[in-house]
């Protein structure tokens, strides 16, 4: 489907189109291996805000040879101790809406994902990485420390021990290894990223919104309460989504055989 331009208001580092009802955005400072500065990290939350009803998923990707290598380090000279409590929040809010916001979102990694970049793609849903991508957390030979909300979503994706040995030593980790520990959910041949991530994305947007809210915004929260409140939230759910019109009229079409079966992956 040919990309049609997204009426928004963005900064010129950022890049936005649709595909039918999927929303891209690029990162587009390739110059600068897509450093985040606060001009995209706003401009990410203009674009994730202000998505038309009509968008269903989302996709980012990294124009160039890198998917993002981080927060611009220039910017932190000029920071005391309560300008930097107020950084991280702004990163912390802007993130919060990729993860908990209007639709699920895809994001294709490819060379750096480091620092920030790699906190970025910690909050979206589905990271499809090519073969040249790596990981790094070089924080701590920086004396600083991750301000994105990395201490909270990387250490649920990889465990504490990994992310501490990352930011401890400056360990980086190739796409295979990243694969492995759950840093990615695919894998895909350098450039074949963003057919696949837009393959998925389509494909999530083809769910009902009900179901895909349930996911992205319910299941989260189930996984950090106890079992009795999980199952009580679960049951509460899963009575909405099936009450849902949308939703029995996909039943019936699988009763009837007009919908696909689960089969065996290729």
């Amino acid at each position: 489907m040919a990309a049609q331009q997204l009426k928004m208001t963005l900064p010129a580092s950022l890049r936005a189109e649709r595909r039918g009802n999927v929303a891209i955005v690029r990162l587009a400072r390739p110059e600068k291996r897509n450093a985040l500065n606060d001009t995209i990290v706003l401009g990410l939350e203009t674009f994730f805000t202000s998505l038309p009803d009509d968008i269903a998923a989302a996709l980012i990707y990294g124009e160039g040879d890198h998917f993002s290598a981080g927060l611009d380090l220039s910017e932190l000279q000029e920071r005391d101790i309560k300008q930097g409590i107020a950084h991280s929040s702004q990163w912390h809010r802007v993130f919060d809406k990729i993860q908990f916001g209007k639709v699920p979102v895809v994001s294709v990694l490819h060379g750096a994902v480091v620092g920030g970049g790699l906190e970025l793609a910690a909050a979206t849903h589905i990271r499809v990485a090519e073969r040249s991508t790596y990981y790094g957390l070089p924080e701590g030979s920086r004396g600083i420390y991750v301000g994105g909300g990395g201490s909270v979503r990387l250490p649920r994706l990889i465990g504490v021990a990994r992310m501490m040995d990352m930011m401890l030593t400056g360990r980086t980790y190739s796409a295979e290894d990243g694969q492995a520990m759950g840093l990615s959910t695919y894998l895909t041949e350098p450039g074949d990223g963003f057919a696949k991530g837009l393959a998925l994305a389509e494909r999530i947007g083809g769910n009902t919104a009900l179901t895909n809210f349930a996911i992205t915004h319910i299941l989260p929260r189930i996984a950090e309460v106890d079992p009795a409140s999980g199952y009580a939230v679960e049951s509460l759910i899963s009575s909405i989504a099936q009450a849902d019109a949308e939703a029995k009229n996909r039943l019936t079409a699988f009763l009837e055989g007009r919908a696909n079966k689960v089969t065996r992956p290729d």
